[in-house]
């Protein structure tokens, strides 16, 4: 049996595209795969190509370059470290183990310091892009030692998504950074698919647009600013009609959105670093309140709000021209899609420090421009940002940046407006702006509640002209 520079298991929809991605570039790959039948079909379904199917582990292994490179592509959790146990017995010193699955990151620092101590390198990757990125080229966030990366960088460049700023990979920072930034980026993703919800709720419940009419809107705007994946997509989505109702496809989803527990996570990390992230909670929220379907239509018997049509109520206000509400509506999205990647680069930054893991925000925003799902026009003003200024503590700081945000501002609050008097739930643009409205604010009224803290439970405060912390008998 010739020997395989690389190996895959797991052959689903991920692993089976990473794996027809790295043979692509000329990397011959085994594969082996629980079930052993799906490996027997995808070796028939690609017969011809340097793919070497294996039956057992050690098979495997024994078809393997050393020092071995293996791409673990299965669920997380519990999984991988079952996985981690069938496969040390048959690893060598200098042997690299990957986790390319959404791994909360204290597994993976866990998991690359068990197995150093072996000898073997453990990588946490992030990957994103989805199916079709996998196979054409995904975005991706290792992490794990300097020699890791030495070993993997040639193929992982080869099969990354490429822009003009190169190839869509970096090595990320030791043991469990690359799978916090991708999980923040999904926490990103989270906000930025409930940015655009919220903005497309509000043409069609207020301006009274349809589902191909709010495709027209998003094609235009992904012309300019906003250019992204998510705003392409949804156009696309948008255009699409249900063959069996011949209406818009999407007016027939039910409203109950999933979640799989990276967007949770990135909350809970926020929490414990003590990083504001406003808006990624509030989409997550979101997702919650979506999941209550049954509760949110009783209450829609019980509870009344205004009519929200513009040209049915005149007591909504403000603006009443189709066109100006559109222009307000995309300075919104675009100013608190900054909000959103200004909270995700924060809590990288933060976490970044707690670990020492050394990350280059710069960095990170260059390999999203490709490939992953958040990419977008932005991250090139947001790549500009942390060029000039590696150490921003925040992302509103940046001169450009405040710029872009001062522009749009006006528009960002006349949304806000509409969808308060409207009776249109927008919580993700609403914590946005409340984000930025706190950001820029020198005193906040939190001094009220220190001393309501000190009052009722002796906790102290400090003084604004006299440092040392204080209680007074209220």
């Amino acid at each position: 049996m010739s020997a395989a520079a690389f190996g895959v298991i797991g052959l689903g929809t991920m692993g089976r595209n990473l794996a027809l991605n790295i043979e692509s570039r000329g990397y011959p790959v085994a594969a082996w795969n629980r079930e052993s039948d799906w490996t027997t079909a995808f070796i028939d379904e690609h017969k011809g190509r340097a793919f070497t199917g294996t039956f057992t582990l050690e098979e495997f292994v024994t078809a393997l370059d050393r020092p071995a490179r293996i791409l673990m592509m299965v669920p997380a959790g519990k999984p991988v470290d079952e996985m981690i146990d069938r496969l040390l017995p048959l690893l060598q010193p200098a042997d690299v183990l990957i986790d390319g699955g959404n791994s909360w990151f204290e597994d993976t620092r866990r998991r690359e310091q068990a197995l150093r101590g072996a000898g073997i390198h453990f990588v946490g990757c992030g990957v994103s892009g989805g199916e079709r990125g996998a196979r054409e080229g995904p975005s991706m966030m290792p992490g794990g030692s300097a020699e890791a990366w030495a070993l993997l960088r040639e193929v992982f460049e080869a099969i990354a998504a490429r822009t003009e700023a190169g190839p869509c990979v970096t090595h990320v920072g030791p043991d469990g950074a690359g799978h916090f930034v991708k999980m923040v980026h999904n926490g990103i993703e989270y906000a930025d698919m409930q940015l655009i919800a919220e903005s497309w709720d509000l043409m069609r419940r207020c301006l009274g647009l349809s589902a191909p009419d709010t495709a027209a809107v998003f094609e235009r705007w992904n012309q300019g600013p906003l250019a992204s994946f998510l705003v392409e997509l949804t156009a696309h989505v948008c255009r699409v009609t249900d063959p069996e109702t011949g209406t818009p496809l999407v007016d027939v989803i039910l409203d109950k959105a999933g979640q799989k527990g990276t967007g949770r996570w990135t909350a809970q990390v926020a929490l414990d670093l003590g990083v504001s992230h406003p808006t990624i909670a509030a989409a997550i929220d979101a997702r919650v309140l979506s999941s209550m379907k049954d509760e949110r239509v009783l209450a829609s018997g019980v509870l009344d709000g205004p009519d929200p049509l513009i040209e049915r109520n005149p007591d909504i206000g403000g603006s009443r021209d189709r066109d100006t509400v559109l222009a307000s509506l995309h300075d919104a999205l675009y100013a608190s899609r900054i909000c959103a990647y200004a909270q995700g680069m924060a809590l990288i930054r933060a976490a970044s420090i707690q670990y020492r893991w050394g990350v280059r925000l710069a960095e990170i925003a260059r390999i999203w421009k490709g490939g992953c799902i958040i990419r977008a026009r932005l991250l090139d003003p947001v790549r500009d940002a942390f060029d000039r200024a590696p150490e921003l503590t925040n992302l509103l700081l940046d001169p450009a940046i405040a710029a872009e945000i001062h522009s749009a501002r006006a528009g960002w609050r006349s949304a806000a407006a509409l969808a308060v008097a409207a009776g249109v739930p927008a919580p993700a643009h609403a914590t946005a702006l409340a984000y930025f409205d706190s950001y820029r604010s020198a005193r906040l009224p939190q001094n009220l509640t220190q001393a309501q803290r000190d009052a009722f439970g002796a906790h102290k405060y400090e003084r604004i002209d006299r440092p040392g912390e204080r209680h007074t008998d209220w």
